[in-house]
């Protein structure tokens, strides 16, 4: 499945798992190496890095960025692979 594909249908997902959230796409022509997903959901936030598989290469800055925003909040890098436990850690994110 193509990363854009993948997004796609991940946003979709998000706005299903956490009803009321708000799901926006970050510019990386802005900030380069910021993440690709903004996830807004009450009083919380989140980023997410998508990515084809967990073996595709990071661009510079996505890992300084992830790991920040990490720090303030929540941020991951998300894949087919690893979505049910990103997801899972999210929700547990929110609910704190």
């Amino acid at each position: 499945m193509k990363e854009s594909a993948f997004q796609k249908k991940l946003i979709k997902e998000l706005k299903e798992r956490f009803e009321g959230c708000i799901v926006t796409k970050l510019d990386s022509g802005h900030i380069q190496g910021i993440p690709d997903l903004l996830i807004l959901f009450k009083n919380h936030w989140a980023t997410l890095e998508c990515k084809q598989t967990k073996n595709s290469s990071k661009r510079p800055n996505q890992e300084y960025y992830v790991n920040l925003m990490n720090e303030m909040s929540f941020s991951r890098f998300i894949n087919p692979e690893n979505k049910e436990d990103v997801l899972n850690d999210l929700e547990q994110a929110f609910r704190a």
